[in-house]
């Protein structure tokens, strides 16, 4: 199935800026369902451009686990927040994607997956990357969102009120 913008003036066309998005935001939000039970878990992630995937770890067990491993479809979204304009109106760029997640076992992907992902959450990831061990990145549970498709939305050259109430 497939739905257009309904509001065309706001509709973000170029991909490198809707890949500009998922490298600047620090967190996406997806839904995964089991049979008809939707899930929805906010993660912060690293976003690979060369091989258009998202990264992220979480625990060894638990609900999105569960979940991917029954149904690896997936549908995301990065959002950025611009606050409140002067005119009320609310100042985003948002960007949707549809795709398949799959849990990472080979440890050289494992260690790439980390570096992206500590690289776009820290302000120093080579600290961060320096303390992670080959066997505790081996205990690590990492998975990775294959991308298919983008679409964005963006509120149309936001003045944002920065005057707090």
């Amino acid at each position: 199935m497939s739905f257009h913008v309904r509001r065309r003036d706001r509709e973000i066309t170029d991909a490198a800026e809707m890949r500009a998005v998922l490298k600047t935001a620090k967190h996406v939000t997806i839904a995964l369902c089991l049979g008809d039970e939707p899930y929805l878990v906010s993660l912060s992630h690293g976003y690979d451009e060369e091989n258009s995937c998202l990264y992220f770890h979480c625990a060894p067990e638990g609900k999105k686990l569960v979940y991917a491993q029954a149904n690896p479809k997936v549908w995301g979204q990065a959002m950025l927040d611009f606050g409140v304009t002067d005119e009320c109106d609310y100042a985003y760029t948002s960007v949707h994607f549809s795709g398949t997640m799959r849990l990472i076992e080979d440890l050289a992907e494992k260690r790439h997956a980390m570096e992206v992902l500590v690289r776009q959450q820290s302000k120093t990831p080579e600290a961060k990357l320096a303390k992670i061990s080959p066997e505790k990145l081996a205990k690590t549970t990492m998975l990775r969102i294959n991308i298919n498709d983008l679409t964005g939305k963006k509120h149309q050259n936001p003045k944002v009120n920065t005057n707090t109430p």
